[in-house]
Order: structure tokens, then sequence, then C-alpha cells
């Protein structure tokens, strides 16, 4: 009798044992791996545009940009800067450039941005009055934080350059608004 009892406790642990094996055989059946690389449908591009004109002054500014979704919060990404500035009688400037970038999305219509800017700036001066004309080439730093208000594929905000300096800035102040677009 008790080599029965044991006969059946091994087959009852015998039979428990297939049955799982069984089952974990049959979802390692299933599992598909899916190697197909969906890197670029996760990839956005974008950038801005700048035209300024008035009397005697000329601003042209081409900035494309590209970011990749890390999930449906986060986002990094990369862009180009390329300038023109000339103010009759004064100055002519070429800018140029890239940045990086990093978007967080805490909720959907609220997007945080912290940007590097690394730009290149080459000023000629004219001669003005009894000043001779000389000419100006130095590397500019900014780093924006910023936030704004997402709509779709459209940002609306501001950023502030947090090391901005007014006396080696490339820009006038600190602060800047911005549309963001990215398809």
């Amino acid at each position: 009798m008790k080599k029965n009892q044991i006969s059946i406790v091994f087959k009852s642990f015998f039979v428990i044992l297939a049955v799982l094996f069984s089952n974990s055989g049959k979802a390692q059946q299933n599992y598909v791996i899916d190697n197909s690389n969906h890197f670029w449908d996760k990839v956005q591009f974008g950038g801005g545009l700048g035209l300024g004109f008035g009397s005697g002054y000329t601003n042209i500014s081409v900035m494309p940009s590209a970011i990749y979704n890390i999930n449906p919060i986060v986002s990094v990404g990369a862009g180009l800067q390329f300038g023109y500035l000339y103010q009759k009688n004064y100055y002519e400037s070429f800018v140029w450039g890239g940045s990086a970038i990093v978007l967080v999305n805490p909720i959907p219509q609220v997007q945080l941005s912290a940007e590097l800017e690394q730009v290149r700036v080459d000023t000629q001066y004219e001669q003005y009055y009894n000043q001779p004309s000389y000419s100006d080439s130095y590397w500019n730093t900014a780093l924006y934080l910023g936030a704004g208000y997402r709509t779709g594929n459209v940002t609306i905000g501001g950023r502030y350059d947090v090391l901005y300096n007014p006396n080696k800035s490339l820009y006038g102040s600190g602060f800047m608004p911005f549309v963001r677009v990215y398809f």
C-alpha cells in the first residue's frame, strides 16, 4: 500500500510538471521576436525659418532640426543653425552652429525643454565716423530652459538662456518666445 501511495504522488507530481512545461512551451512557441526597425517611425523633423527686413536691415535664418521620440513623454534631438544679419553702414554678420535639445511632456498639453546651443559668430564692422572697420569672431554658448503649450505638432512658449551675458551674448535678451513645429 505504501508503494501505491508513493506511485500516486509521483504520478501526480509528474502530471503537474508535464502540464506546467507544456504551457510554457506553448507560450514560447507563440512568442514572436520583432526585428523590424521602428527607428524612423519615432523621428520627427522640423525647425525654424526667420526673415526680418527693415530700413537698411536684413536678418535671415534657417534652423533645421530633428527629434527622436524615446517614448510619449521624452524626446531628444539635434539641430543646425545658419544666419545672416546686415545693418547698412554698420555691420554684416554670419552665424552658424548647432544645438542639442531634450523635450519632456509631463502631460500632453505641456512641453518643457532644455537646449544647449553653440554658434560661431563672424562679424565685420564697417568704418563708422572716426572708428576704423574691424572684424570680430567668437563662439557663443547658450543654455535655454523653456516651457510651452503644446497642441498636436505645434508648441508655443518661451525660453530663457541661463548663461545669458549682455556683454557677450549674440542676442539682446536672455528671454525668447518660440514656436516649435515637428512633423
